[in-house]
């Protein structure tokens, strides 16, 4: 328990100290990010890049499982043609 409080301790205090400066920081730009105002054609396209990253990331899980899946059947096979004998 004692480690845990020490480490929360670490964390809160690192936090404060590096919240100030950023918090503190000169020239304001009112809020506007890297690539300007943000309108609704930047969320859109944000929102769509975060979809299709979900999607290709599922796809890409499933392609890899099932050639998993298909090396692991034919180890077995493999394996079940080797035993000969009781």
């Amino acid at each position: 328990m004692r480690r845990i409080a020490t480490t929360f301790a670490l964390s809160l205090a690192s936090v404060l100290l590096l919240a100030g400066p950023a918090m503190a920081a000169e020239g304001n730009d009112n809020g506007e990010g890297l690539v300007g105002e943000t309108d609704d054609k930047i969320v859109t396209f944000f929102s769509l890049g975060v979809v299709l990253f979900f999607v290709a990331v599922v796809i890409l899980g499933t392609v890899i499982q099932n050639a998993l899946e298909k090396r692991k059947q034919r180890r077995k096979a493999a394996h079940l043609r080797s035993r000969t004998g009781w």
